[in-house]
């Protein structure tokens, strides 16, 4: 997935950064959105994203970070818009596809979630052309590792997209085995920002 906004350090971007009228600039929405995030305060990551989407709606499709804490915060019907229009910027991303499908599998059911599944471009990385053809339901998860090999980035996300996909599956143990070792320390940074999204997950399926 692509980054609009650079977490923490880096400047703001975009035209817009709220400081005229003393709102909070998109830099500190977004690092607040990406601090409740990581804290697992799903709900709270999503208002500071939408917010955040609400000043600057041309550049809102490019917040994929949005659509994942839509997603864990329950809120899917956002969640599947905010994925189909991150589509229109970024077309040929695999896990756009993957995030989509599993809103759609949370709010009607996984056959709903594959029959709507998005279409992708040349998404050029390791496993990602195995992880879409698992969701589409035309492989199964050991070809996704069989892809990765041992390359630790690859590694890192099939396990995070095979454990997701199983969840949505409804195979509770598969996820476990599969979240627990996205999430493991080693993956940190191989997974970047997918690593922080490991990590929540994990906390809140050991809750």
């Amino acid at each position: 997935m692509m980054w609009l906004f650079v977490v923490a350090s880096a400047p703001v971007l975009a035209h817009f950064d709220g400081t005229q009228s003393g709102a909070p600039s998109r830099q500190a929405l977004l690092d607040r959105a990406v601090g409740y995030f990581t804290a697992g305060r799903a709900a709270e990551s999503a208002a500071e994203f939408d917010t955040l989407a609400k000043l600057a709606p041309a550049d809102a499709p490019y917040l994929w970070q949005r659509g994942i804490a839509l997603y864990y915060a329950g809120r899917y019907a956002d969640c599947r818009a905010q994925f189909e229009s991150h589509r229109k910027v970024n077309p040929s991303d695999v896990e756009n596809a993957a995030w989509h499908f599993l809103c759609v599998a949370r709010a009607d059911s996984p056959a709903r979630a594959k029959a709507m599944l998005l279409p992708v471009g040349a998404d050029t990385r390791v496993p990602m052309r195995e992880i879409y053809q698992m969701f589409s339901g035309e492989v199964e998860p050991d070809v996704v590792f069989t892809a990765a090999g041992n390359r630790l980035p690859a590694l890192f996300y099939a396990h995070l997209y095979v454990g997701l996909y199983s969840e949505a599956l409804g195979d509770r143990a598969q996820t476990l085995e599969h979240i627990k070792a996205a999430a493991d320390l080693r993956y940190s940074d191989a997974g970047g920002y997918m690593h922080i999204v490991a990590r929540v997950h994990l906390a809140m399926l050991s809750k």
